[in-house]
This record gives structure tokens, C-alpha cells and sequence, in this order.
């Protein structure tokens, strides 16, 4: 079974740190956490009073609660709530999780239950586990790329401000962890 731990290291590598653009939708963001969509995350709470101390923001990654609190938000947030302990691949279950963090966890489930022929729903449920896990690897990430990169030009197209994202979530997509 996939393994959360894993997926978890490499999302923070797509995540990066502290971040605030004025021109991000989320506001101001902590390793993927935007505080806009998720004001009520206990972290919040710390990383204000990390601000009032020298060193900020590179005192953040020096917190180990700061650390364990983003730790458990992506498992309980994401992670669980589609149910990819299930998925028997790794890479599999780890595209399905970044995609999800990147772009909202109905809509990665629902691209995925799409490439996998599965009623879309946007919840990876009993059935969509069960065509995850028989369905073929290198088909699936190859199709799951191509959606989630149709994904970025429809925002692109929709928030043109979006454009100058748009080389890191192609890469991104790719699997590209630079």
C-alpha cells in the first residue's frame, strides 16, 4: 500500500517555504497551506508569533510543532480524505495527493476517476480504489499528467495573472521536483 510519509516528502519539495503573493488567490502560504482557504489551521497561530522573531521566515523550519502540525494537516486534509492508503502504487497515490493539494481534492479524484473509467464523483471511494488498483500504472500517470496539465491552461485562460505559475505546474505535473 502507498505510503503517506513518501508522498508527504515530495509535496514539500513542489510546496517550497513561506511565500506571500500579493497576485496568489491563497495569500500568503506555508509550504502549500494558503491561509486564505485554510485560515483555521492551528499553524497560523505560530507562524504569526514566529514573524515577531528575528530570523523569520527561516525560523519556521527550525519549529518541530510548525513541522508536525503541516505533517498532519496534509494526512487528515488530503491524504485521508481520499482514501490513498488504499491505492496499492505509490506513485500512483503520491500524483493523486500533489494534484489534490495543488488543485483541490475533488478535482484531482475526479480527473483520476476519469482516466480510470470510474463514475466521477470526486470522492475516491470503494470503486475507484478497486479500478486504481487494476488499472495500469504507466497508462494511468501518463493520462493523469495530460489532464492535470489541461487543468493549468483552463485557469491560465480563466485568471490570466495565473500565467506566471504556469511553468512550475506543467512541471510539477511532469514530476519535475526542481
Amino acid at each position: 500500500m502507498a505510503n503517506y510519509t513518501q508522498a508527504f516528502e515530495l509535496l514539500l519539495a513542489h510546496e517550497g517555504g513561506y511565500n506571500k503573493d500579493p497576485q496568489d488567490p491563497g495569500g500568503e502560504t506555508y509550504k502549500g497551506v494558503a491561509r486564505k482557504m485554510h485560515s483555521k489551521w492551528d499553524g497560523w497561530i505560530k507562524i504569526d508569533m514566529l514573524k515577531r522573531q528575528s530570523g523569520f521566515p527561516a525560523n519556521l523550519d527550525q519549529d518541530a510543532d510548525l513541522q508536525s502540525s503541516i505533517f498532519s494537516f496534509y494526512r487528515v486534509n488530503f491524504w485521508d480524505k481520499m482514501n490513498l492508503d488504499l491505492v496499492i502504487d505509490q506513485e500512483m497515490a503520491t500524483s493523486i495527493f500533489d494534484f489534490g493539494v495543488n488543485a483541490g481534492i475533488n478535482t484531482s479524484a475526479s480527473l483520476a476517476q476519469l482516466v480510470i473509467g470510474a463514475s466521477v464523483d470526486g470522492v475516491i471511494g470503494p470503486d475507484s480504489i478497486e479500478k486504481l488498483n487494476g488499472f495500469d500504472k504507466e497508462h494511468f500517470l501518463s493520462a493523469f499528467t495530460v489532464a492535470k496539465i489541461a487543468r493549468y491552461i483552463t485557469i491560465v485562460k480563466k485568471r490570466p495573472t495565473s500565467k506566471k505559475y504556469f511553468y512550475g505546474w506543467v512541471c510539477r505535473a511532469l514530476g519535475d521536483n526542481t
